[in-house]
């Protein structure tokens, strides 16, 4: 059987798991979480991006899992890592951490089919006040997303309790950029806005997985992608944060799938 296939496909074009399918994609899930943990004592100043990146192919390989992103559309590395002012797709290299500097690494694995994918921010050395509340409230407008993501509430909905609390904190929303549909592919149905008007979109369904990653600029929304291609920032240079997680709908809520087993979610935690 043709595991992509799994399912039913709904009016919107969004496919629909069975109950007995989340336990695929919490593995995975916890895979991904799992390596975002083990990274993070690395994450130090004089650490090159690709030095991280290595460690990263290396725990993939050694759980005997697949890298989502080596070979995708041409990539060529096993993680996303986007610091300070790159929102989105900043590409491992020779590029030395500084103190302060803030960054996003963005992991998906492949696990007996399952894509589990996540992204967390982390920091090196100190972490400057400025950068920090820009990470809280990130983080915080994750959680209100998913906190919307229940049956018989619609995506309109999840974009529109994120905007709305980022925005009451002089903050703004990338609009450039979504979540997205995963399970037994990387890519899917639906766009999954973190901007929006409430009861607007699709209807949330039991069996729906997806991913919830709002990027948050500490200044305007616009970005631009970078001539490799794949490095977005922001176009006034502010920094961004994101969080990400890959979650499944319940009966009565949602289920995060990419929880981190060490509880190291937040860099200040």
């Amino acid at each position: 059987m043709d595991q992509s296939n799994k399912g039913r496909v709904n009016r919107d074009g969004i496919r629909i798991y069975d109950p007995s399918d989340f336990a695929g994609m919490h593995k995975a899930g916890a895979l991904a979480a799992h390596i975002l943990d083990e990274i993070a004592p690395m994450v130090q100043v004089g650490v090159t991006t690709e030095a991280l990146d290595a460690e990263i192919e290396r725990m993939v390989n050694d759980a005997g899992a697949v890298s989502a992103t080596i070979g995708y559309k041409g990539y060529q590395h096993a993680s996303c890592i986007s610091i300070n002012h790159v929102v989105c797709h900043g590409i491992p290299g020779p590029k030395v951490l500084k103190e302060g500097d803030i960054l996003n690494i963005d992991v998906t694995v492949i696990v007996d089919g399952w894509f589990g994918d996540t992204s967390r921010m982390y920091v090196a050395g100190k972490l400057p006040r400025k950068a920090e509340r820009l990470i809280e409230i990130t983080h915080a407008s994750l959680l209100k997303g998913i906190e919307a993501a229940k049956p018989g509430n619609t995506f309109g909905d999840i974009g529109h309790a994120i905007q709305t609390f980022v925005e009451s904190q002089r903050m703004s929303v990338v609009r450039d950029f979504c979540g997205h549909g995963l399970g037994q592919v990387f890519h899917a149905p639906p766009n999954v806005l973190h901007y929006g008007r409430a009861g607007s979109g699709p209807k949330l369904e039991e069996g729906m997985f997806f991913t919830i990653e709002p990027m948050v600029n500490l200044g305007r929304p616009e970005t631009k992608v970078l001539a490799d291609d794949w490095t977005a920032v922001t176009r006034d240079r502010s920094l961004s944060a994101q969080f990400e997680h890959s979650i499944g709908i319940t009966s009565d809520g949602a289920e995060i799938f990419t929880l981190s087993p060490a509880g190291k979610f937040h860099p200040t935690y």
